[in-house]
């Protein structure tokens, strides 16, 4: 065998053997280790801000809240939201960018024709007819394309998850607008009756200036009182229109303010398991997507290290070529074929390859970093939801027992009137002081449901069954 047959055999052999030679990205723990901010943060322990049971997160949490009206406008908000089309095709485009990856792997082949007449000045190889089918293949020594394929393969997973998670925040966030649009169409409701009562006020105090025991200063009082009311029904009006236009935006429906709502809040569900803080950190899809993160940015470091060693390519061909103007050598036999190889070694690039070891290597640290901030962050959105929870529930009986007592009031003050002890006055005071307990205590009940939603979102529990991501038919 002659030497370059030995020296090619020797490559192919190492090329070989050195297939299984890339190493796998830190795992979610050794990421967690290497961050240092959160290796020691009691993850593996009950959350501090409620008492929660540790049982496992569960999926499907929309259908908790009993609302077939709600599951509807969440499906067609998954379907037509216009910013959830646009992760969909991030996530098409990152499939298609893994085919690219794996074909960097493969042998390529092509076909060459040429043929034509050397009329004179023109080119000499249009003399030449024939055609010619050429393969190339670079064997992947140390690792470069296989870790160019991880990097792209792992981009591909962060996107997936950043796709699941935009999927879940356009849940949540129709599920708030919804509760919204029930609370202010409810408060509409209670600010038309509070100013229905100030008017009665109003022409209550013309009365009794007409009769010499009122005064023009309690009239001038009770208008004001009547235009703060009117003014602040206004605003619950427009905050209401405003809460349907931003409910149809996200539904991709034309915001025309006329989609009809529920005339009451739906039911706060039970109180939901919470698992561990390290449960939440495996569930999260934004979570998931910056783990994988780091997964690029390590076989990035791979495929810089890689570069920086020799390549080989290997060719072969087989051609059949014939001239009607040039005469060919004696010996020239058709077809012909051969087959080859081209060693490409850096030897000197300005320090441009070692520059770029240092700069993936970065890459990766920041992308170690850039977990653990968002790790924090999640643990503290959980903690603050479930201190939030915690609170409204006891505004919650307390506000109860505020209306309860100023209903009680109120009767009273019914009583009083219907024996003479006070006058018509008194009542409507206090018919809009239940009003006011009213509105305080839609607003908390209000309060839980959004908090409950902000809950499952920080948890990652999903708002349905999981089910299959679409893709284009690249990614199988």
């Amino acid at each position: 065998m002659r030497p370059s047959s030995l020296f090619l055999a020797a490559l192919v052999g190492a090329g070989c053997l050195a297939g299984c030679a890339t190493k796998s990205p830190p795992t979610r723990a050794e990421i967690i280790q290497q961050s240092g901010t959160l290796t020691n943060l009691p993850l593996t322990q009950p959350w501090r801000a409620a008492a929660v049971s540790t049982n496992a997160i569960q999926d499907n949490w929309l259908a908790t809240f009993g609302d077939p009206q709600l599951d509807a406008l969440v499906a067609e908000a998954m379907t037509n939201n216009a910013d959830l089309r646009v992760a969909v095709t991030r996530v098409q485009q990152a499939a298609h960018y893994v085919e690219l990856a794996k074909a960097a792997l493969r042998p390529t082949v092509n076909l060459l024709g040429t043929g034509g007449l050397n009329m004179g000045g023109g080119d000499v190889s249009s003399a030449l007819q024939g055609i010619s089918l050429g393969a190339s293949w670079e064997p992947d020594l140390w690792g470069r394309l296989r870790y160019g394929r991880n990097a792209v393969l792992a981009n591909f997973a962060s996107v997936q998850a950043d796709y699941e998670f935009a999927r879940q925040s356009l849940a949540a966030a129709t599920a708030k607008s919804w509760f919204a649009a029930s609370e202010t169409l409810r408060q509409r409701r209670i600010a038309d009756a509070m100013v229905q009562a100030a008017q009665e006020l109003v022409t209550l105090a013309k009365q009794r200036q007409q009769i010499g025991v009122g005064t023009e200063q309690d009239v001038a009082l009770a208008r004001a009182s009547l235009g703060n009311y009117e003014d602040a029904a206004r605003q619950v009006r427009l905050a209401h229109t405003q809460t349907l236009r931003a409910l149809e935006l996200l539904l991709g429906r034309y915001p025309s303010a006329e989609l009809a709502t529920r005339p009451d809040l739906a039911p706060l569900p039970p109180s939901l398991p919470a698992g561990l803080p390290i449960a939440m950190l495996e569930r999260r899809p934004d979570l998931v997507a910056a783990e994988r993160r780091g997964a690029v940015a390590f076989n990035r470091v791979g495929e810089a290290k890689a570069a920086r060693l020799p390549r080989i390519i290997l060719n072969a061909n087989v051609a059949a070529i014939n001239s009607d103007i040039l005469q060919l050598k004696t010996d020239f036999e058709n077809p012909t074929g051969g087959a080859g190889a081209r060693l490409v070694a850096p030897i000197y690039q300005g320090g441009a390859l070692k520059t770029q070891v240092r700069i993936r290597t970065l890459e990766q640290k920041e992308a170690v970093a850039h977990y653990a901030r968002l790790a924090l962050q999640a643990l503290g959105e959980v903690e603050s939801a479930l201190a939030a929870a915690q609170t409204l529930k006891e505004r919650e009986q307390l506000l109860r027992q505020v209306v309860s007592d100023s209903e009680r009031a109120l009767t009273l003050a019914q009583t009083s009137y219907r024996v003479g002890a006070t006058d018509m006055r008194g009542i409507q005071r206090q018919q809009l002081a239940v009003q006011t307990a009213q509105l305080t205590l839609l607003r908390v009940q209000s309060k839980q449901l959004v908090q409950r939603v902000n809950l499952h979102l920080a948890l990652g529990g999903s708002f349905h069954q999981p089910e299959p991501v679409p893709v284009s038919a690249a990614s199988k």
